[in-house]
């Protein structure tokens, strides 16, 4: 279970949030289809890849940027000051407020200022900050952090918003919101013409100009950036392209993946300097105060010297991520709890810039479902990169329980007996059913809002000798990788496999020797008994006497393509397991490229839809097949649900980690399944047939969840 109470209680509280769940879950609910409309004239693709370059070869020529952007903006009149680390941004800050006898100030949101805490310092000094950005003007009321980096009182409704702006100006508001916005500008107009300094962040900053920009859409950045005499943007090196050229794409994406519209209302420039005239009637002019504070850190430096996180250097700070993402939708960014960045590049940014002890707290809330990355405006690995942190987190601070269950599994013979122990001992639940629908105390999370099936009587290993396989003309021969899912649980779905491959020509071998794939090691970050399971099965499988390795687990199918990485290249056992991984194919994949479509016996009419698992879609890329393999099969009538690659909640120990998440997740599922009226949903992973399946049986629903695989075989008549 997780290990952090106070994390646990801060989930509960989250997804006991009424408020935050309706507001945070319409958001994200609406966002994927309105990203979509609003990229309509845009390859998406090559703008992330352009984007991928533009930062890329600025990261790799980062000092060079800074000295470039230090030039030109200096030439301009603007000042550039360039810090180290936080306790020498925060002195400069201090000293410079006194320098200028700074009183008051207007800030728009920039989260590197806040990773310095500026806001205290402005508040230890004296000086009396407001922030315009609307969300950030409404959470400073609440007293609270921001929800999301974008969107950071979208936590909050229209009503609580008038409650705040009550208390505030100590007049009745009603919860309209167009007289909010009103209230807003009218408090912060005068903040504006009064202040002795504005500070911004930076979305963009252009090396060869010295130029930086802003994007906003309340028009407050604007205001910011030139009402007060003071101007002061703090930013990262993060933040560098070398060119006005190389930014043009960074505008492309991010209003889009930000928040689903073509371009924001303002986007400035600044570059450097400019001369303002102070007394009308003299005409008396002065150098505007124009400052530029660069923040250098170590942790930024420590990403730049890491190969696998180098691409955390290509984020735009769209929020994207978080948009998509299962969990953040139910919990929100609080529970990230950095008070700075939230999400999956939040866990990432808080490891590296903020504290890495509250990353690896929260890395573990992250499902693996890979959905970050395909909407990253900068073709950042999110998912993968979180994983390097858990893992790195699991190899200096081991838990012996964790340990201990991994190590069981990893002793096949072990866990393989203990397995049949438990088929056994399962009778007091089962009560003769096929489902667990109730277990002790304990463990009693992990039936929380589904059933669990049964351990089967006898596993497929144990008769895969009786299984009768009629090959005509046979084609070759397949080793079958079953997992533990179809070893142990479902031992009708391997049968209906191999009379499926029988039927186009395949004889299916069943290598004895093979055990777990080792995906529950890698997903706790347990490397080491990774590796053991990765060479046991490459010896097993023996994967050079075969045509295919066949699967029906898309998470087992990926584990095995990945342990080529556990062994040095060139060596023996990375020789072995690139032939493994390079013949390793999901069933749906395979029987869609071999199957001659023969017509089905079994005509009668059937309603299905399909739930795209994780790892075969946005890991494997396999979409299109499966609705193939189901549309072209008589006898069924093929209906889409609602998102259908959402997340089914499952992710492997996700749903015993996090029994509450995974539980809302799946009852978001439940309800797009009994919306597209389907008889039967079609899945091709067993952990999300386990999922989705004991979903509709906690609520009674006569709705079946079959492997297409199945599907197919009783369509025609093959078992």
């Amino acid at each position: 279970m997780v290990d952090n109470i106070s994390l646990k209680e801060e989930i509960k509280d989250a997804l006991d949030n009424a408020t935050l769940g309706r507001t945070l879950g319409n958001f994200c609910k609406t966002y994927p289809k309105r990203r979509l409309n609003s990229y309509q004239g845009i390859d998406f693709k090559e703008t992330q890849q352009a984007i991928k370059r533009v930062k890329t070869f600025a990261a790799e020529h980062v000092d060079e940027m800074i000295s470039e952007f230090k030039k030109n903006c200096e030439a301009r009149g603007g000042h550039v000051v360039v810090v180290k680390n936080k306790e020498e941004a925060a002195k400069w800050v201090e000293n410079f407020l006194k320098e200028k006898d700074i009183k008051t100030a207007v800030k728009s949101k920039s989260m590197c200022s806040e990773e310095i805490h500026f806001n205290k310092i402005l508040k230890d000094n004296g000086v009396d900050c407001q922030e315009t950005d609307l969300g950030e003007f409404i959470i400073s009321l609440e007293g609270n952090s921001p929800v999301h980096m974008v969107m950071p009182a979208l936590h909050l409704n229209k009503e609580q918003v008038a409650d705040y702006f009550s208390e505030y100006t100590k007049t009745k508001h009603e919860p309209i919101i167009s007289e909010e916005v009103k209230t807003s500008r009218r408090v912060m107009r005068d903040k504006f013409k009064n202040a002795d300094l504005g500070v911004s962040g930076a979305n963009v900053a252009v090396a060869e100009t010295g130029t930086v920009f802003t994007m906003t859409n309340e028009g407050n950045g604007r205001m910011v950036g030139t009402l007060p005499k003071n101007h002061l943007y703090i930013f990262g090196i993060e933040k560098f392209v070398n060119s006005i050229s190389d930014a043009r794409w960074i505008f492309k994406a991010l209003p889009r993946n930000g928040t689903a519209q073509r371009i924001t209302a303002y986007l400035s420039l600044y570059t450097g300097a400019c001369e303002v005239t102070t007394d009308k009637e003299s005409d008396t002019k002065e150098e505007k105060g124009f400052y530029c504070l660069i923040i250098d850190d170590p942790g930024r430096r420590e990403i730049l010297a890491q190969e696998g996180y180098r691409e955390i250097f290509n984020c735009i700070r769209c929020g994207a991520c978080l948009d998509v993402c299962p969990a953040f939708a139910l919990v929100g960014g609080h529970v990230y709890g950095s008070n700075v960045y939230t999400g999956g590049i939040g866990t990432l940014l808080t490891h590296f810039l903020i504290d890495k002890d509250r990353a690896n707290e929260i890395e573990s809330v992250c499902l693996q479902c890979g959905r970050c990355n395909e909407v990253c405006g900068g073709g950042l690995p999110i998912a993968e990169m979180i994983m390097k942190v858990r893992e790195e987190h699991v190899k200096e601070n081991p838990d012996p329980i964790k340990k201990f269950a991994l190590d069981a599994v990893t002793d096949r013979k072990l866990f393989h007996s203990l397995l049949r122990i438990a088929s056994i001992a399962q009778e007091p639940f089962t009560k003769g059913d096929t489902m667990i629908r109730h277990l002790p105390d304990f463990v009693s999370g992990m039936t929380g809002g589904k059933v669990l099936p049964s351990i089967a009587k006898v596993p497929l290993r144990d008769i895969f000798d009786e299984i009768e396989q009629n090959v005509e003309n046979q084609k070759g021969t397949v080793a079958l990788f079953a997992g533990c899912l179809l070893d142990f649980v479902y031992v009708d779905t391997a049968k209906s496999l191999i009379k499926n491959m029988n039927s186009i020509g395949y004889k299916v071998e069943f290598p004895l020797g093979q055990a777990c794939c080792g995906c529950p090691a890698s997903n706790m970050g347990d490397v080491e008994n990774a590796r053991k399971e990765a060479e046991i099965n490459i010896k097993a499988m023996d994967a050079e006497k075969y045509d295919y390795i066949l699967l029906a687990c898309p998470s087992c199918t990926h584990q095995l393509q990945s342990y080529k990485d556990f062994f040095e290249q060139g060596s023996e056992m990375y020789e072995r397991a690139k032939v493994l991984g390079e013949k390793c194919v999901d069933f749906c994949k395979l029987f869609h490229e071999k199957d001659d479509k023969v017509n089905a016996v079994d005509g009668k009419e059937v309603k299905v839809t399909y739930h795209d698992s994780c790892h075969l879609k946005r890991t494997l890329g396999v979409y299109e097949e499966p609705r193939d393999l189901l549309k072209n099969t008589e006898g069924v009538e093929f209906v889409e649900m609602e998102d259908s690659d959402n997340c089914c909640g499952f992710a492997g120990s996700y749903n015993v980690l996090y029994p509450d998440i995974s539980s809302k997740i799946l009852k978001n599922k439940i309800e797009n399944i009994k919306n597209s009226g389907a008889d039967v949903v079609a899945v091709d992973c067993p952990g999300c047939m386990m999922q989705i399946r004991g979903g509709l049986e906690a609520e009674g629903l006569d709705i079946k969840v079959k492997h297409t695989s199945e599907i197919i075989s009783e369509k025609r008549g093959l078992i």
